[in-house]
Parts: structure tokens; C-alpha cells; sequence
């Protein structure tokens, strides 16, 4: 029997309500294969710094550290919460950034996907939406300005100041860029490089590293285009693109308007991998004017255990079933609050009886050995 550790980060807001419903499919995956999944609740983010006094204890990087794979919650309060902490320990710089550098979780994946069933949800028309919509953002998810030099200070003249640098350097490009090779190899066979060289030299740099890697893989095309341009196609024409790489900000940015495009960041799920452990986590934030009522969908959590399943443990067909009973529950024709409007002619449904559709619809599935 497999046996695998996973560290739970519950998070801030929301975090808790969806991670209950990821922790119920994830005991049915267990049951259904055979395996065993030592869950193990521990703190992070705002609710830490509350609890423990850091927003990433020293007790969560423990269980963290002995963790096969790690799956996170959204952390982060409302702007008036947060003043209560200090900048520093705000879960952001405090919790989130350090959980990537100590990992160097420098891969993140965010699957940017609506199938014609789901096609409802989009505010986008139906002649551009098509057939439906399939891209993968790959995003450089350790370097650039979110982990560049910062420095705040006063000039002589008694004017306020800030700094910060963005810094690639050859290598970090590279791994990033035999990622997404490999993904496009994978998927379609081509690969657009989101570059902004026209202006910034670290895109220079960025793209003449695509440039070397590519030479590897003669089977991809590659398509380079600005990031302001990639923004207006995203809304366009999103069916152009299949695999998406770019730097660290691009990523944050396009990603968010994928959400965008789908309707909601609740349906986007997301995977941050190093060579050595991965955590994954939804794209959206903790949605703080929203907890506690059990109106969040928890589409993109339990999305996120089946990239595990697929990324993590090679559980590639429980993965695929994972998503099926997802997509099956919006196709039956339910939903919750926080994704659809009332009089949409939707069935209105809570965040427990979401989960709860779910695991009834994977129990139904077949076990694939």
C-alpha cells in the first residue's frame, strides 16, 4: 500500500470552508486505490501570525518539510485586517514568498480551462469562446521584481523613495524554459514566450535563453509576443494559445485575466512545482467578505488535489476522474452563490453539498488499474 504525507495550509477567509471539502475527495481517492494519505492540518498565513505570532511558523515549515506534497489554502485579510499586521508579516511577504523560495518552487502551472459545458460562466461571446477553452500559463514563480532587492528611504530633500529590482539570471530562465518546452511537447507543439523586449532588458535576456533552449526542441513552434498584446488576444481570441511561458509579474497579471475570461478565479486551480517538492494551491484569493457563509465554490481547491494526483503521485486517470466529477456537478446543472447569479437558471447549492456532488460522483466512476 502507498503511503504518502501531505501537509494541509487551511489559510485565511475561505481557506478552511474549501479545504474541507479537497480533505473529503481526497479520503475517497485513498479509499478507492488503496493508498494512504497522512493528512496533516497546520497553520500559515494571517491566522498564523494571530495564532503563533508568524505567518509561517516554524512548526508548519517542520510539516511542510516532511511532506511528500503540499496543498494550500488562499491566505490574506481585507485591507483594513491587514493593517494589523506588521508589512512584513503580512501573509504575502511573510508566509507565501518564503514558502516559494525555501522550496524553490520556480514552475507554477495555472490551467486556464473551460469545456463547452462550462462555457455559461464566461463573459465572453460564444463565437469567440468556440469550441472552448485550453491554455496552460506557465510562470516563472521564483525570481523577477517579487523577489528582486527592495529598498525604501528618504532623500535628502525629504522625498519618499522606493527600489526594487528585477533580476533574472540565465539559469533561472533556462529551467523555467525546459518546463514549458516540455509541456508544449506534451499538449499541441507550440509554445508562446510573453516578453515585454521592447522595453525591459531582462526580457532580452529572457528571450535569447528561449532562443538556446528551443534549438532542443525542433518539433515546438514557437510564437514570441508582448505581454500588452497577449492581454488584448487573451480576450480576443484565447483559442490562439495552448502553452503560455512567462517571467514572474506577467504570470501574476495574464493569469488573474485567464480567471477573467473563464468568469471566475474560482475555477482556476494551480500547481507549483521544484525539483525537489511542489505545493498547489487555488489562483484566487481568500475572499474575506465572503467567509464563513458557505457559499464558496471549491472548484479550484479539489482542482488542485487532481493536479496532484497527476503531478505529485503519477495518479494520472484519478486525476482525469477528479475533474470529470467536478465538471459533471455545473453540468447537472448546479452551482454555488459565488459563481452564479440568482434567476441564471442554475440550482443554487452551498459549498458542503458542492463537495459532497462531487465525491458522489466519483464514487460512481470506475477504477482504472
Amino acid at each position: 500500500m502507498s503511503h504518502y504525507k501531505i501537509a494541509l495550509l487551511d489559510g485565511d477567509g475561505i481557506g478552511p470552508e474549501i479545504m474541507k471539502e479537497a480533505v473529503k475527495v481526497l479520503n475517497l481517492v485513498a479509499e478507492r486505490n488503496n493508498i494512504t494519505f497522512d493528512l496533516n492540518h497546520t497553520p500559515f498565513g494571517a491566522s498564523a501570525y494571530f495564532e503563533c505570532g508568524h505567518p509561517f511558523p516554524d512548526a508548519t515549515k517542520q510539516v511542510c518539510d516532511e511532506a511528500d506534497a503540499i496543498l494550500k489554502g488562499p491566505i490574506g485579510l481585507s485591507h483594513e485586517e491587514s493593517q494589523k499586521i506588521p508589512v512584513d508579516m503580512q501573509p504575502e511577504r511573510g508566509a507565501l514568498l518564503p514558502l516559494r523560495r525555501r522550496y524553490n518552487t520556480y514552475a507554477n502551472f495555472r490551467p486556464v480551462f473551460l469545456p463547452p459545458g462550462l462555457a455559461h460562466f464566461s463573459p465572453l461571446k460564444k463565437e469567440i469562446i468556440g469550441d472552448g477553452i485550453d491554455i496552460m500559463i506557465i510562470r516563472e514563480l521564483v525570481g523577477g521584481l517579487y523577489f528582486g532587492e527592495k529598498e525604501t528611504g528618504t532623500t535628502a530633500e525629504g522625498v519618499r523613495y522606493v527600489k526594487e529590482t528585477l533580476e533574472y539570471d540565465e539559469n533561472q530562465i533556462r529551467q523555467i524554459a525546459i518546463v514549458a518546452f516540455n509541456t508544449a511537447m506534451k499538449r499541441k507543439k507550440v509554445l508562446h514566450n510573453i516578453h515585454k523586449s521592447n522595453v525591459l532588458k531582462s526580457s532580452v535576456l529572457w528571450n535569447e535563453v528561449m532562443t538556446e533552449v528551443g534549438k532542443d526542441y525542433p518539433d515546438v513552434k514557437v510564437e514570441n509576443i508582448l505581454v500588452d498584446a497577449a492581454a488584448t488576444y487573451l480576450c480576443l481570441n484565447p483559442g490562439r494559445f495552448d502553452v503560455m511561458v512567462m517571467e514572474n509579474m506577467f504570470g501574476d497579471i495574464l493569469s488573474d485575466q485567464g480567471g477573467g475570461i473563464l468568469g471566475s478565479l474560482g475555477l482556476m486551480p494551480s500547481a507549483c512545482l521544484g525539483d525537489n517538492k511542489a505545493y498547489y494551491e487555488p489562483s484566487h484569493g481568500s475572499a474575506p467578505d465572503i467567509a464563513g457563509k458557505n457559499i464558496a465554490n471549491p472548484y479550484s481547491m479539489i482542482g488542485s488535489v487532481a493536479m496532484m494526483l497527476e503531478m505529485s503521485f503519477g495518479m494520472d486517470q484519478e486525476s482525469k476522474n477528479v475533474w470529470q466529477a467536478m465538471q459533471s456537478v455545473f453540468a447537472d446543472g448546479y452551482s454555488t452563490p459565488d459563481l452564479s447569479r440568482p434567476g441564471s437558471g442554475v440550482n443554487m447549492i452551498d459549498t458542503q453539498a458542492f463537495g459532497d456532488r462531487v465525491v458522489e460522483a466519483l464514487r460512481k466512476m470506475p477504477i482504472v488499474a
